[in-house]
């Protein structure tokens, strides 16, 4: 006797017990299990990441923010103390000589790294034989490491250093690069400005990918020439990354630390002259008697003032296209 052939089910059957045996939503149709777990499913892809950012952005801010109220050390736990940290920073002479030397660095570095990038890479532009090793040329100090590139300035800048060597060469004598206070400071923009013209570059080369060729060539049938195209075709199609190019550059000269601490050691120069807000917030919060509550008040004006910069960016960006 031959044993009975296994029974196998149809599709329309598996749906149909499907169908039975799954739950119910408030509309009667089916919801698998899959489907109900779902929403969670994102969150657990996400939680990586968030628990990146929570406990070395999140938490950090938070604790640097509460320790700005207290008189907080680096070996004791210290008190509330309100805004006492706060109403001393209004007449410490170190401070208002930190801001002052942040501002004039945002002031000097912005503008050449904005107009600077644009024109190298409209000369990268075109695709010639050879431009890629200047496109990588010129995007090597990027990748190169800021306490190399400052050691290497510093070499060729000291008074014994190669600059010096040649101006003594050609008569002109030695110049104090890096011990005259507003030489010292120039310096140290000037490697600001070599190491981030590459990375400014690829941003600017990718906006001028963008721009319609048509526009060039309709400009010069009307007669325009090279520099009257810069500004009444290139400059207006890049606006917005230019925007992008002065907030994010702003941002980055007003939290300046590498390169001024390489060039000008831990002390700030001559007489601490150009130590910038968070030299200082490193030289007061540092140590076995640091001042963690007064260091992280600082860092708080830094913050603020960082968050004004990009608002104020933002908002002459919004005006000028209203």
């Amino acid at each position: 006797m031959t044993s009975p052939l296994p029974t196998v089910k149809t599709a329309a059957e598996t749906a149909a017990h499907a169908d039975v045996t799954s739950p119910a939503n408030a509309s009667g149709r089916p919801v698998s299990r899959v489907r109900r777990h779902l929403p969670t499913s994102p969150w657990l892809f996400a939680a990586p990441g968030l628990l990146v950012v929570a406990v070395f952005i999140l938490y950090p801010f938070v604790s640097t923010v509460v320790n700005s109220f207290t008189d907080r050390r680096t070996l004791i736990a210290g008190e509330f103390v309100g805004l006492a940290n706060f109403r001393e920073l209004l007449h410490d002479d170190m401070f208002w000589t930190g801001l002052r030397n942040s501002v004039l660095y945002m002031v000097g570095v912005v503008p050449a790294l904005v107009l600077l990038p644009l024109l190298l890479a409209l000369l990268v532009q075109k695709n010639i034989p050879g431009i890629t090793f200047f496109r990588s040329a010129f995007y090597t100090p990027v990748v190169a490491s800021i306490v190399v590139v400052g050691l290497i300035w510093v070499w060729m800048l000291d008074e014994r250093g190669l600059v010096n060597s040649l101006l003594e060469a050609v008569g002109i004598g030695k110049v104090g690069f890096l011990s005259d206070q507003w030489l010292l400071l120039l310096s140290a923009m000037a490697v600001t400005v070599w190491k981030g013209l590459g990375y400014y570059m690829i941003i600017y080369l990718a906006a001028l990918a963008n721009v319609p060729r048509e526009l060039h060539e309709a400009a010069s049938v009307d007669g325009a020439g090279a520099v009257r195209r810069f500004f009444t075709v290139t400059v207006p199609a890049v606006r917005s990354t230019m925007v992008l190019v002065a907030a994010l550059s702003s941002v980055a000269a007003f939290k300046v630390f590498s390169e001024v601490y390489l060039m000008a050691g831990p002390n700030g120069g001559p007489a601490g002259e150009d130590t910038t807000l968070v030299m200082l917030v490193q030289r007061t919060g540092t140590g076995l008697t640091g001042r963690v509550g007064y260091a992280s008040a600082i860092s708080v004006v830094v913050f603020v003032v960082t968050v004004a910069l990009m608002l104020l960016v933002l908002r002459a960006d919004r005006k000028e296209d209203a």
